[in-house]
C-alpha cells in the first residue's frame, strides 16, 4: 500500500505541476497510529483534532512529504524579506494539497477503505500560534524523520517541503518514530545554521520565540499580497485574498534542506 500510495502522489504530481510555477521532488510516505495521534492533546495542544473526528474507526494517518526543488530554495536564501517565488511556491503547494488530499482520498474509496481530511487541518490559533492540528508530529510518528533545531521536520530527502495528511482506516501496520537523530546540532552541535539565518532572532540555539517568528511572516504578508493567504485551504476553504504569511529563511540554504 505505501508504494502504491507514493506511486500516486508521484503521478499527481507531474500531472498537476504542469499548470503551476511549483515543481516538486518525489514523496516520502509513513504511517502514522491513530491512537498515537490522540496523545497529541498532551504534546502539542489540549485542543488538538483527533482522527476519528474525521474517520470513526480510523486506524492510520496517512502523512505525507513533499519536498520543493532546490531552484526554488536557492531563491530565498539571502537576508530579508522570504523571495516572491517561495511565496507563490508556498500557496500553490497548499491549494494542490486540496485537490490531491481529494484525490487519495478517492482513491482510497475504491480500494474498500474510509478516508477523510481531518476538520482541524488547517486550523491555526492566531493568539496561540499553534496549529490544532499538527502535520508535523503526525509525520514525526509516522516515522518520516526527526526534528530540527528550526522546529521543521528534518525527513530522509531534508526539511524544504510541505507534509500533509489523511485519515484512514487502512489494515497496515503502523510505522514507528525513527530513532536516528538526523539534525546536525542536536547530534553533535556541528550545525546551528538556522538560527544564525532568523531574521528576527526568534530562532536560537536555546529556545524558540513563536511571537517574534509570526512578526515575520506577518511583514512577509504585507509584501506578498498577490498569491493569497491559503492556511484555511488545508481543510478544504478557498485561498484566502490576505498576504502570504510565510518566511522559511531557517529551511532554505540549510545543510538539512535536502537530505
Amino acid at each position: 500500500m505505501r508504494e502504491y500510495l507514493t506511486d500516486q502522489i508521484k503521478a499527481f504530481l507531474r500531472d498537476y505541476e504542469k499548470n503551476t510555477v511549483t515543481k516538486w521532488g518525489d514523496p516520502l510516505v509513513g504511517f502514522a497510529d491513530a491512537k498515537k495521534v490522540k496523545t497529541l492533546t498532551s504534546v502539542v495542544s489540549p485542543s488538538h483534532g483527533a482522527p476519528e473526528d474525521a474517520v470513526k474507526a480510523s486506524t492510520i494517518v496517512l502523512a505525507y512529504f513533499i519536498p520543493f526543488q532546490k531552484e526554488l530554495a536557492q531563491t530565498n536564501t539571502k537576508k530579508g524579506l522570504a523571495s516572491p517565488q517561495w511565496a507563490q511556491s508556498y500557496e500553490e503547494t497548499n491549494a494542490m494539497f486540496i485537490k490531491l488530499n481529494a484525490f487519495l482520498v478517492e482513491r482510497l474509496k475504491r480500494k474498500g477503505y474510509q478516508a477523510a481530511v481531518p476538520p482541524e487541518a488547517g486550523s491555526f490559533d492566531r493568539e496561540k500560534l499553534i496549529s490544532n492540528w499538527s502535520q508535523r508530529h503526525i509525520a514525526y510518528l509516522a516515522g518520516l524523520g526527526s526534528f530540527g533545531l528550526n522546529n521543521m521536520l528534518i525527513t530522509k530527502a531534508g526539511c524544504c517541503g510541505r507534509i500533509s495528511t489523511i485519515v484512514t482506516d487502512l489494515d497496515v501496520p503502523p510505522d514507528e518514530p525513527i530513532k536516528e537523530e538526523l539534525c546536525m546540532y542536536k547530534k553533535n552541535g556541528t550545525c546551528g545554521l538556522c538560527a544564525d539565518r532568523c531574521p528576527s532572532g526568534a530562532l536560537t540555539r536555546e529556545g524558540y520565540d513563536r511571537h517574534k517568528c509570526y512578526a515575520v511572516c506577518l511583514e512577509n504578508a504585507r509584501v506578498h499580497n498577490g498569491y493569497g493567504n491559503s492556511y484555511a485551504s488545508e481543510a478544504g476553504g478557498e485561498i484566502q485574498d490576505t498576504g502570504s504569511e510565510v518566511c522559511g529563511k531557517c529551511v532554505a540554504g540549510m545543510p538539512c534542506a535536502f537530505r
